[in-house]
């Protein structure tokens, strides 16, 4: 084709684009572009994306497609098209409005090497932690603006011209450079949504904006990937999905489609399902698969509503318009009848677990709680055993009122000692259950042997349940002592700070881990809960959990005398035993050709290269999954999709798949523009706690901060000038600036944290937290919230649109202490309320119903509400921090007063991370020892 520049009116020029064989045509002006031809006439107008038509076949079947196929010029989250669902699929007509940089600001531009112009950049920043001052951005938005799109300019005109950097004619990703020197953090940054997904022209067939994946489900740390496993290297930003699969719905959220009519179209080769990024040929009678590019027959009934019977609108169905969708599975997908739900309880009742109240309390909740165990097909099954030195096994005859105990003492060959009865249908013998947990208590009051078989008692719930699967649920007082699994107590305080500390977070028995498997194989799923006045060793237990996609929980020092205490294990307990579970699920992650799942961190156990096998999901479960680049990427965008069959506890067969698409770059500034940092924050503590398991955790520090070193050197050796003035900065783009501040909240957090303080058990259980929270708990969990109250706005603690409105959140730093003030610190597991000695008499009355500071004790409280609207308030604001998050943790209140007792306010004082403690550095001294590592001086933070 000849080239068309010649024909171009004034202040046009072409360039030849090899994605979509066509001239692409840039007004040099504004940096404008379109697919047609300019006319003389053409007028300046704001960027609007022009969609290009795809070529139409001439086949007689076409006419009936192309008419609800709508060519979206950006696929995902950033695109939410008003006409979304009108009749047609009109072409989407939204005009998205080209955003100006900030007066005065000058774009930092990678490559440009002008000499001092990045320090000349750096001169008006704001002086570090100036009180009431936003802090200033090198060249980026302020706060409270929407990021800026693609700002069109002579300098982008430039970098489009040179090559389109590396992505085929979409929107590019402008990068905004940040001195870490002179910005400090800013707590609201970690709230904002990751960096937008841009992906190509026509990669998606529907404008829907559910077509690509919230965060909340799947988040890449990237959302640009490389073409290269060089490119990647270079940019020494690791390549990871952060996957979600069975989130929670808030109140208002829409749950996942569900598609009932079994018709589920797959790739032939690759297996890859159905998704809005495949693209249909031959009139649409087939599709070609976005994975592997193989050409697929569309499924006979794919065009038809069988609800209806009659012909249906392929463009309206889930699947092509939904990243999440939810397929009824048909009996190919079964290898016998969907299982009924069951569950088993293991009930410590030693001398230990009965006098701290844990067997009376958990008896009551799980009386309380019998109505919210998911049972809506009246299939539900459940079994009850006591244990301590020997098994206690309860008879429970359908319709019977009453159970009958029968007691093995037989701990080192484990038997059931009735073939019936024992595991029961919830709804059958509902009433010998209700009596038989309200006598549980009464049965055991008197109780002295101190001894637990915790091993058999495993075993005996296996026997019960390994012909179904299901759920075991142990709630433990002791340490194992006896039968298999035995442990014996390994805490030593001369070991703790020392090399030899990561041993004590290893299982001390292999039981614990065959055990788990055998589990996993029968789809028995394992969920501890741990209450221990000493130690329980969590490593050991944890590992059942582990394996077999559960969930630990941990009570250290626990007494229902406290009404707090018995409150958050009642609170917990019941939302365990109300959640909706997946049961008997495997989960796979299928990529584009050229990618290639590596490895795997989270609860489940790998049965093979890439199958995940987990006998009982829990809702709001992460894993992280990294990717490797094994080949060089040539599409324009890349697709990752997750399948997860499984049951449902209503008995149904079932398959989700989750879908996250991304464009492909080869350009290493959009891989640090596109950066996630979050996902990034939530990969690395899934590897601290790998390698502090494995090795040790001094290698586990170390090789959290190494790696942020090395992004750091990336970034100034290939987006910064060399001039003088370099070295003097620390540069990043300006979405990862909170990546530092997270880096030092992990290396502070209590999991691996340099210490010779902190008890195994509590240091193995904050392991087990950094591995499975999902994003929106674990960011907190590293970097803790903090809210002064004594002085929030008028409209904190009230009413607003989407509920209380909380306080602005302060940079973690006692500097932001005063010594009259109010103030709360929470990290998602536990609530501070911090008292300054000089509190006035009125503060402490309106509050905590007291006469002055004097009278006020601290310690673990529950805050009275009171008749005056700053109590009702500051209530309001606990409340919404205990509901606001995903998941089912319910946060202690420890009242810590100024000058209280020292362990409490250094635990509370702990959480202000970006304050010197012990032998950790401030954020300041840690962003200087990270500026003389990037300039190859000094050692390590």
């Amino acid at each position: 084709m000849a080239s068309p520049a010649a024909q171009l009116p004034p202040g046009w020029a072409a360039e030849w684009d090899a994605t979509h064989q066509r001239y692409l045509f840039i007004e040099t002006a504004t940096g404008r572009t379109q697919w047609e031809v300019p006319s003389a006439g053409t007028e300046v107008t704001d960027e609007q994306p022009m969609a290009s038509q795809a070529p139409v076949a001439h086949h007689s079947k076409r006419r009936q497609y192309a008419v609800g196929q709508t060519q979206v010029y950006y696929g995902g989250d950033s695109l939410t098209d008003p006409s979304y669902g009108a009749a047609g699929g009109q072409q989407q007509q939204q005009q998205q409005q080209q955003q100006q940089p900030a007066a005065g600001g000058q774009l930092f531009t990678p490559g440009l090497m002008g000499e001092q112009q990045f320090a000349s950049q750096q001169a008006t920043q704001s002086a570090y932690y100036q009180p009431g001052q936003e802090s200033e951005y090198i060249n980026g938005p302020a706060y409270g603006q929407p990021q800026q799109g693609y700002v069109q300019g002579p300098v982008d005109q430039l970098a489009g011209q040179f090559g389109q950097m590396g992505m085929g004619g979409q929107k590019q990703f402008q990068l905004y450079t940040t001195n870490l020197l002179t910005s400090p953090p800013e707590p609201r940054e970690l709230y904002r949504v990751p960096p937008e997904i841009r992906l190509p022209p026509n990669s998606c067939i529907s404008p829907s904006p559910f077509a690509n994946a919230d965060p909340s489900y799947k988040r890449c740390t990237v959302n640009a990937i490389p073409t290269s496993s060089s490119l990647l290297s270079k940019a020494k930003v690791p390549l990871a999905l952060i996957i979600t699969p069975y989130r929670s719905l808030k109140e208002g959220e829409e749950p996942v489609p569900l598609i009932t009519d079994t018709v589920i179209a797959r790739c032939r080769r690759c297996r890859t399902y159905i998704n809005p990024y495949v693209q249909f040929i031959d009139g649409g009678n087939r599709w070609r698969c976005c994975m592997c590019n193989m050409a697929n027959e569309v499924p006979q009934l794919f065009d038809w509503d069988q609800v209806r019977n009659q012909p249906g609108d392929r463009w309206a169905r889930a699947e092509l318009n939904h990243s999440v969708v939810e397929f009824v599975a048909p009996t190919e997908y079964m290898v016998r009848p969907p299982q009924p739900s069951v569950y088993v309880f293991l009930i410590d009742v030693s001398h230990s677990a009965v006098q701290s109240g844990m067997v009376a309390t958990a008896s009551r909740a799980l009386l309380e709680n019998l109505n919210r165990i998911p049972d809506e097909d009246e299939r539900t099954k459940i079994a009850i055993i006591c244990y301590d030195v020997s098994l206690y096994f309860f008879s429970l005859p359908p319709g019977s009122t009453d159970a009958t105990m029968l007691v093995v003492s037989d701990i080192e060959d484990v038997f059931l000692p009735k073939p019936t009865d024992l595991l029961v249908n919830l709804a059958e013998s509902r009433s010998a259950l209700e009596t038989l947990l309200g006598r549980i208590p009464e049965m055991f009051k008197d109780n002295i042997i101190v001894g637990s078989a915790m091993g058999p008692a495993l075993q005996a719930g296996f026997k019960l349940m390994s012909p179904i699967g299901g759920k075991i649920m142990v709630l433990s007082s002791t340490l194992p002592s006896l039968g298999a699994g035995a442990l014996k107590s390994r805490e030593d305080p001369k070991v703790l700070g020392t090399t030899k500390e990561s041993a004590l977070l290893q299982a001390a028995s292999p039981f614990y881990k065959t055990f788990a498997i055998e589990c996993s194989r029968a789809h028995v799923s394992v969920d501890m809960f741990l209450f221990s006045a000493g130690y329980t060793d969590v490593a050991s237990l944890a590992f059942l959990p582990h394996y077999t996609s559960g969930q630990t929980y941990y009570y250290p020092a626990f007494n229902a005398g406290r009404s707090e205490d018995a409150l958050k294990f009642a609170h917990e307990f019941g939302e365990v035993l109300a959640m909706p579970i997946m049961l008997e699920a495997v989960m796979r992650v299928r990529a584009s050709r050229g990618l290639r799942m590596a490895s795997f961190h989270g609860n489940f156990f790998v049965r093979s290269t890439d199958l995940l096998a987990m006998p009982a999901v829990p809702q709001d479960q992460s894993y992280a999954i990294e990717i490797q680049i094994e080949e060089s990427i040539t599409s324009p965008f890349v697709a990752f999709q997750t399948a997860v069959l499984h049951t449902t506890c209503y008995g149904e067969r079932r398959i989700r798949v989750i879908t996250l698409a991304l464009p492909t770059t080869s350009n290493v500034s959009e891989i640090f523009a596109s950066a996630d940092q979050v996902a990034i924050g939530t990969l690395l503590a899934n590897k601290a706690v790998e390698r502090a398991v494995t090795y040790k955790l001094e290698d586990s520090r170390d090789y959290i901060f190494q790696k942020l070193v090395d992004i750091l050197v990336s970034y100034k050796t290939n987006m910064t000038s060399g001039g003088a003035g370099a070295s003097a900065q620390l540069a990043i783009s300006d979405n990862m600036k909170m990546l530092p501040v997270l880096v030092l909240g992990l290396l502070k957090n209590v999991g691996i944290r340099q210490s010779a303080q902190i008890p195994p058990d509590i240091r193995a259980y904050s392991q087990c937290l950094l591995t499975t929270l999902p994003s929106q708990l674990l960011i907190p969990y590293i970097y803790p919230t903090f809210y002064s109250l004594h002085n929030m706005p008028p409209e904190a603690g009230t009413v607003g649109e989407n509920g209380v409105i909380m306080p602005p959140a302060l940079p973690l730093t006692s500097e932001r202490l005063e010594r009259h003030g109010l103030f709360l610190i929470e990290d998602g597991q536990t609530i501070f309320l911090y008292v300054g000695r000089d509190a006035v008499p009125q503060l402490v009355l309106d509050v905590f119903n007291l006469p002055n500071y004097e009278a006020l004790r601290g310690g673990k409280t529950t805050l009275p509400v009171l008749d005056n609207p700053f109590s009702q308030r500051v209530n309001a604001v606990i409340q919404k921090t205990r509901e606001m998050r995903r998941g089912v943790y319910y946060p202690h209140l420890y009242v810590v007063k100024d000058d209280g007792e020292p362990p409490l306010r250094l635990w509370a004082l702990s959480a202000l991370i970006q304050d010197r403690a012990d032998v950790l550095p401030s954020y300041q001294q840690f962003i200087s020892s990270l500026k003389d590592k990037v300039n190859g001086i000094g050692g390590g933070y």
